[in-house]
């Protein structure tokens, strides 16, 4: 039988298996069907919510650092938006989800430990509308409810067990590289997602999962029938029956005839609506289709079917089309191709926050920092709430040698942004470097490491802070700051530990 070292995809997975000699159970044992739950509390064996999500930010914090992890503010706050506003309506109490986007072109979303939810670009790519995406990021969240992957890893059997390990010994391994070991970092999230897709769910589970994910959808003012379509267009895509085959959503979720006349059926009972998908939703379709080409063939195909796309459409989506040809040629630094895209992507007085954010951008590639800072100005004015274009803004304040500002308008956004943009600090450590701050810079540095679980990273920044302050009571602020640090560290490395020795 093979083993998960053997069939994963990420190959830093199988140079992991190596390195920790972990034996791995065949694919099969692995994917033993997780029952379904009561809505109930969790037993004894299972890690408790707190738990859970200590281990999931244990693992973010290295996945981080994934080459196919995209760490884009407009996608993190687009999805993150959705994810939030579906579990308001979550069945049993709202849980706490944090989305990231994930550039893998194939049909695929995955939830890991602690409500934390990965999205690839394809399946974001691949919706014909809003209510398609967020119904299978409704139905994560319905799993996230459920507790079934915590649920799952901690099944009193040897394999469920053998899961926990793997992955704890995984982390500390990255820990133990201080956080310079890129391999082992990279192990670490491929692993998380491994698990996930061997971690089989039962029937009665998905089911679960499917009407805890309608609820939410229809509640949140999404089309129902955006489930039945994404399904439909699943289950043809990889010619799925009963979950037979294939490697994307649908076969870590197994569509069946039964499923899918479970939701029509019951997208039937419920009144007509109608969801108008949001422009917000065309403009990050356009970007994720640029962002997930990794190669030439891939970045060729993306450009065609834009400009296909923006041949055959009209309105926002001709707008957005015009706008990912745009942003290609930027990422090219083919920046007057670029201007030539966005001003169509312009035409008869379009805008919207990617649009204006892009704007900013092509000015400051093009060392234009004036007109990138009117550009940001006019764009802030105008979509106040969109986090890209306030951290362009500060760009663009930096670019024209205007840090004092930058400084000031950092510190206003990170009270209303700081827990969802930890680049705020790292922006605001560089201009108070610039502005002859260097100890306050190395303290807000560290900051943005402890926000990003590199704890190590920022007791490095702290130490330098210390050496640099000539101050008793900023040295000895520093010094809380470094102990709690230290704290953090040590108590992520013994529930790591815990989970090891299993």
């Amino acid at each position: 039988m093979p083993s998960i070292c053997s069939i994963a995809k990420r190959g830093a997975i199988a140079s992991l298996c190596a390195a920790l000699a972990i034996p791995v159970a065949p694919v099969t044992a692995w994917a033993q069907p997780v029952g379904l739950p009561s809505m109930g509390a969790a037993s004894s064996s299972d890690l408790s919510p707190m738990l859970e999500r200590t281990l999931g930010e244990a693992i973010m914090s290295q996945g981080r650092r994934d080459p196919t992890y995209i760490d884009d503010s407009e996608l993190s706050q687009y999805l993150t938006t959705m994810g939030r506003k579906l579990a308001q309506f979550a069945p049993g109490g709202v849980p706490e989800v944090e989305m990231f986007g994930v550039r893998d072109p194939e049909i695929n979303a995955f939830a890991m430990p602690g409500g934390f939810i990965g999205i690839n670009t394809g399946l974001i790519v691949s919706s014909a509308s809003e209510s398609e995406l967020a119904a299978v990021v409704a139905h994560e969240i319905g799993h996230v409810v459920q507790r079934h992957i915590a649920r799952g890893m901690t099944q009193q059997n040897q394999n469920g067990m053998l899961m926990l390990a793997s992955l704890a010994g995984a982390l500390l391994a990255a820990l133990a590289g201080g956080g310079g070991n890129l391999s082992m970092g990279v192990a670490a999230f491929g692993q998380a997602a491994a698990i996930n897709r061997q971690l089989g769910f039962s029937r009665d589970a998905e089911r679960e999962a499917d009407r805890a994910g309608l609820q939410m959808l229809t509640k949140a003012g999404y089309d129902a029938a955006g489930m039945s379509q994404m399904f439909a267009r699943l289950m043809n895509a990889s010619r799925l029956n009963e979950g037979a085959g294939g490697g994307s959503w649908a076969s870590t979720h197994p569509l069946s005839i039964e499923r899918m006349s479970d939701v029509q059926n019951r997208t039937r009972a419920l009144p007509a609506t109608r969801h108008l998908d949001s422009d917000d939703f065309w403009y990050i379709r356009a970007k994720m289709r640029v962002v997930q080409g990794r190669d030439t063939v891939g970045l060729r195909t993306a450009g065609q079917q834009l400009q296909d796309e923006a041949q055959a459409l009209s309105g926002v989506r001709q707008s957005a089309a015009y706008y990912g040809l745009s942003l290609q040629n930027y990422q090219r630094n083919n920046l007057a191709e670029a201007e030539r895209y966005w001003n169509l992507a312009s035409a008869d007085g379009r805008s919207s926050p990617q649009l204006a954010k892009l704007g900013v951008d092509i000015a400051l590639a093009r060392k234009d920092f004036p007109q990138a800072l009117s550009l940001a100005q006019a764009g802030t004015k105008r979509y106040p709430d969109h986090r890209a274009l306030g951290i362009a803004y500060a760009q663009a304040l930096q670019g024209n040698g205007r840090h004092a500002e930058a400084q000031d308008y950092l510190r206003a956004k990170i009270k209303q942004w700081g827990s969802d943009e930890p680049s705020l600090y790292q922006m605001l450590a560089q201009s108070e470097e610039r502005n002859g701050k260097p100890v306050q810079a190395r303290r807000d540095l560290a900051r943005y490491y402890v926000m990003t679980g590199a704890y190590a990273a920022a007791e490095s920044q702290l130490q330098q802070a210390r050496g640099l302050s000539k101050d008793f009571y900023e040295q000895s602020q520093i010094d809380v700051q470094i102990k709690e640090v230290k704290d953090k560290l040590a108590e992520e490395r013994q529930l790591l530990e815990r989970f090891k020795s299993g």
